[in-house]
């Protein structure tokens, strides 16, 4: 038997060793044949591409390796399928209530895994929260701050048992007190949601409430502001389906049920501003307030007022001017101001690099709303903002 037949005959005795080997070398050659992408939709999120190896020396070479590593992982052909494939495997199998920082509750609820506030959130809660008391010490009587309860507030008992979340009710509390002892108005939107919680208030799959939650909390508003709330019944309601939201994306279990996203066809126009050094708008673009392309790609809830943009003003059907300063929540929330608004300027401190008091001076606002989860609330680094003033 010649030596070449001995080594095959050999190799037949490891039949794992052989499906393995073979399975890698097929992976790695997929690899090779398949172009990088830039991004996933489905995670949303930047994915890292080939590093360049700078430095032949020892810190080099640590720094490469560490980049190379992250490359090839984010790169794995298929790595969607992977994903979705050790879910499956967690979840089921291993019968684990939580998937890639996502608690798996009842109903097909997905919950963020907050057991409590992070070093950094408490340093900045306390910030935020006195930006926002400045504001409506500055403007006593005008500031309205309505803080979005997570659905884990609402929905407890949709929660994986003895998961010990974060207590946001102490939170919003004191919150209410800072802001009405500053001379604003706390906008409690707790009770009203547990009231309709029976409802499609909140997404199963994504962080944010949706337009029906949004507008029981625009409900009370109105209410606390003695203002005529948005007819519904007159407007065309659409929808878009298979929505999957920012919690699927980390938890990505396999018998998550899509969620749906409701509109309203309003014919109001919006236009996002370009903004000068000082902060104020200049020339910018007039559009819809929907980005329906939007809805063809994985994040179609940044249809709502075409994402997070730094300074836009929506033309309302109403009288006088409303400053609403948010995060995401109010993108499905500010379409109900049409209502009661001429005008509803908005900002975004994500992408608005300035303070508020020459805005505010030049616009004599009638109301400001601060409108925010208080996850986002409780963490962004940019509200402090609020708080500048001149």
């Amino acid at each position: 038997m010649s030596k070449h037949s001995k080594k095959s005959s050999s190799l037949l005795h490891y039949p794992v060793l052989v499906v393995f080997s073979l399975f890698f070398v097929g992976l790695f050659a997929l690899d090779l044949i398949t172009p990088d992408r830039a991004y996933s939709e489905m995670e949303n999120t930047t994915l890292s591409q080939r590093p360049a190896l700078t430095q032949l020396s020892a810190k080099g070479l640590n720094s490469y390796f560490t980049a190379y590593t992250k490359y090839v992982k984010d790169q794995v052909f298929g790595r969607d399928q992977w994903i979705s494939l050790q879910s499956v495997v967690e979840t089921t199998l291993l019968q684990k209530e939580q998937n890639g920082g996502i608690l798996l509750g009842k109903e097909h609820m997905m919950f963020p895994r907050t057991f409590g506030l992070l070093d950094s959130e408490t340093r900045t809660l306390p910030k935020n929260t006195a930006a926002v008391e400045s504001l409506c010490q500055r403007y006593p009587g005008k500031v309205n701050v309505l803080l979005a309860p997570a659905a884990s507030d609402i929905y407890k008992e949709n929660v994986p048992a003895n998961a010990p979340l974060l207590d946001e009710d102490t939170y919003l509390d004191r919150l209410s007190a800072a802001v009405q002892a500053a001379g604003g108005r706390f906008v409690d939107v707790r009770q009203v949601l547990a009231a309709h919680k029976s409802e499609y208030i909140y997404y199963r799959t994504d962080h944010h409430w949706t337009t029906l939650g949004a507008y029981y909390a625009y409900g009370q508003l109105c209410a606390e502001l003695g203002l005529t709330p948005f007819d519904t019944a007159a407007h065309t309601a659409l929808t878009a389906n298979s929505f999957y939201g920012t919690h699927y994306s980390k938890a990505r279990t396999w018998n998550a049920v899509p969620d749906t996203i409701t509109y309203y066809d309003l014919p109001n126009s919006l236009t996002i501003y370009n903004v000068t050094a000082a902060g104020q708008p200049t020339d910018g673009e007039t559009t819809g307030l929907y980005d329906t392309d939007k809805l063809n790609v994985y994040d179609k809830y940044a249809m709502f007022l075409h994402g997070n943009n730094g300074l836009s003003r929506i033309e309302g059907e109403g009288t006088g001017k409303i400053l609403v300063i948010k995060d995401s929540y109010a993108n499905c929330f500010a379409p109900y101001l049409t209502a009661n608004y001429a005008a509803i300027d908005v900002v975004d401190f994500r992408n608005y690099n300035y303070g508020l008091d020459q805005l505010i001076a030049d616009n004599d606002y009638d109301q400001i709303l601060v409108l925010y989860s208080f996850d986002s609330f409780k963490s962004d680094p940019y509200l402090y903002r609020a708080g500048v003033v001149g």
